[in-house]
């Protein structure tokens, strides 16, 4: 049986540096099923906490990554919401007695309503919620949720979180024309913000081939308003990311396919992460391509890669 891989970069972040990925759920098993996720849509939408993987194996896993690259983070995300996975706090808690690395986790937000995944995240430096709704509407348009979430109970858990966090919180907010950017709900979503209390607040929208084809960005034009609404802790998070290219070693074609597993990538996405020589990634986009290893698709005037999904990739998850 093939090794499931639970770590994947390092990966440039302009917010985070060189962040080392940690997957540890089955992919596109989550709470909400987004209509903008860049994974696609979600095949297993559940509120059920599970132990998912050999708590040793994730850890080997980081460990030789660690030692084998620059890694400024370790960030837990993937394809999947990792507060799901019930051994998440035991994780977070062995890499932080092994590492001085500051540990990251990218979640939905819809399970800080239960005291235990608060408890689990404390240890983190850094967790980083999204908020997408403010109202059922919203939340039902925007997130397509489990029926069991209620949007007002999971702005309460962030409020109870951010209350007894210690670590830095950033919240997320990605807005999607004409589904949740109403005058009305913007509003609605800035007072959400300001009760949460988060250290900043990141604006984003689709960037990249969505879930459902609707899903449509705002202009910078629009996202500059909506950052003046939400005040000065506010940022735009999409910016271009500037950052020394490293060189690659390694199988490179292997590499490719691994990033593009986690989200659909640009070809500067994978000359920034991996250091590809530039001038040969065509050609290799093309064999990968030409050998269904990889699908071409095109969001709004720009080219993007994802990994085609293989049977055995399905039974490993």
């Amino acid at each position: 049986m093939l090794r499931r891989s639970f770590v994947y970069g390092p990966v440039p972040s302009r917010r985070l540096g060189l962040s080392l990925g940690v997957s540890i759920v089955p992919p596109k098993t989550c709470t909400i099923d987004c209509i903008y996720c860049q994974c696609g849509r979600t095949t297993r939408r559940t509120l059920d906490r599970e132990s998912f993987y050999p708590v040793e194996e994730v850890i080997s896993q980081v460990r030789a990554a660690v030692a084998a690259h620059r890694v400024e983070f370790i960030t837990f995300s993937g394809e999947g919401e990792p507060t799901l996975n019930r051994d998440i706090g035991r994780i977070i808690r062995r890499l932080k007695d092994e590492f001085s690395i500051p540990v990251a986790v990218l979640t939905n937000g819809t399970l800080l309503t239960d005291p235990a995944v608060r408890r689990a995240l404390y240890p983190a430096d850094l967790v980083v919620p999204s908020l997408d709704a403010a109202d059922e509407r919203n939340f039902a348009r925007v997130n397509r949720h489990h029926p069991g979430l209620n949007v007002a109970n999971v702005i309460r858990g962030l409020v109870t979180f951010r209350r007894h966090y210690r670590g830095k919180l950033w919240l997320e907010v990605m807005l999607v024309k004409n589904i949740n950017d109403s005058p009305e709900h913007l509003v609605m979503l800035r007072r959400a913000a300001e009760d949460i209390g988060p250290d900043r607040v990141h604006l984003n929208t689709v960037a990249r081939p969505p879930a459902v084809r609707r899903a449509r960005p705002l202009s910078d034009d629009d996202l500059a308003q909506v950052q003046k609404l939400f005040g000065s802790r506010c940022e735009i998070a999409d910016s271009p990311l500037r950052r020394r290219q490293r060189r690659f070693h390694g199988d490179p074609a292997a590499a490719i396919i691994e990033l593009a597993r986690r989200r659909p990538v640009t070809p500067a996405d994978i000359t920034r992460s991996l250091g590809v020589d530039s001038a040969e990634l065509p050609k290799l986009l093309a064999r990968l391509t030409r050998a269904h290893r990889l699908r071409r698709v095109e969001f709004w005037g720009k080219v993007f890669y994802e990994a085609r999904r293989s049977p055995a990739d399905t039974a490993r998850g």
